[in-house]
């Protein structure tokens, strides 16, 4: 039993909130909306990155093996770089002619941002761009 002032006796009427929520709502998920699609252009754009990087590896790969030619190599990189479904990529391989007794191939990609983001608002700008040169095999 309770033998003292009522607590209950000195609470105060509650002003209405009515909007409150509303208007914290209203604040809170533009940032995180903004948050959200900042997170998902970085993943795109290490996706891409780790894309481009395996890309030129696998088609360095390709090039330095007896027989292989320029071509068969560019193709390897792009149906990689294909398989994102980057557009405006760059894959230039050097040297232009694969010969018998070439030492090295180089393999060069670019990926421009421009056109392979999937959020209208660029956090990331410019191009990845990756380069590996390989030496062949039985070459000294």
């Amino acid at each position: 039993m309770f033998l003292g002032k009522n607590p209950m006796t000195n609470l105060r009427p509650r002003r209405p909130r009515r909007g409150a929520a509303l208007v914290e709502f209203a604040i809170v998920v533009p940032i995180l909306f903004l948050f959200f699609f900042a997170a998902f252009e970085f993943c795109r754009a290490a996706m891409i990155r780790h894309t481009a990087d395996n890309a030129v590896y696998e088609a360095a790969r390709t090039g330095i093996l007896p027989g292989a030619t320029a071509e068969e190599t560019e193709s390897k990189a792009l149906g990689i770089l294909n398989s994102l479904g980057l557009t405006n990529v760059r894959v230039q391989v050097t040297p232009k002619k694969i010969k018998r007794d070439t030492r090295e191939v180089t393999v060069r990609v670019e990926v421009p941002m421009e056109g392979n983001s999937f959020v209208p608002i660029k956090y990331v700008k410019g191009e990845i761009a990756r380069e590996l040169t390989m030496r062949r095999e039985g070459m000294k």
